[in-house]
């Protein structure tokens, strides 16, 4: 009798460690979905700024970029009220409404995350965010407006690109 209560015993302990490491690998693999969330959500929140200043620099005349992020969310220029944005949006990795600014001659043509945590993904990006490929961080996904095309630039104004580039 004495005997099988220690295979009893021996079998509890097994079972109690399978069911430590099946709690181990769930909480691993939510972890990993959270993150993934986060960073499609970190893309879509992303796109919206770019959006949102590309928007505010093509409603004025001249052509010109926010100074700050909160001009995004009521425009007074050309005698009118217009939001580009609802809201500054949470970075959803940081939790925080604060996020790194992207300057031309100080005006704001990007935003991207203020997060040092490397990314899960890696490739597979859409063309618009073709440069966060094997990025090295999440403050690397630069959420950039593109620059204004030619036929839309004003007279001896070269592109964003080329003067960041040139001086």
């Amino acid at each position: 009798m004495r005997r099988q209560s220690g295979f009893a015993y021996l079998f509890l302990l097994f079972l109690l460690a399978l069911m430590a490491v099946s709690a181990l690998a769930l909480a691993s693999i939510q972890h990993i979905d959270r993150v993934r969330s986060n960073e499609a959500e970190l893309l879509r929140i992303g796109d919206e700024f770019r959006r949102a200043i590309i928007r505010y620099r093509d409603a004025g005349m001249p052509r010109a970029y926010p100074r700050t992020l909160e001009e995004l969310l009521l425009d007074r220029r050309m005698g009118r009220n217009q939001r580009h944005l609802r809201k500054i949006y949470a970075d959803p990795l940081t939790g925080k409404a604060e996020w790194g600014l992207v300057l031309e001659q100080g005006a704001i043509v990007g935003v991207h995350s203020l997060s040092e945590r490397v990314p899960l993904k890696v490739s597979g990006f859409d063309p618009d965010d073709a440069d966060f490929e094997n990025a090295l961080r999440y403050a690397d996904w630069v959420f950039r407006a593109s620059p204004v095309p030619a036929e839309m630039r004003l007279p001896g104004r070269p592109p964003s690109s080329q003067r960041a580039a040139g001086g």
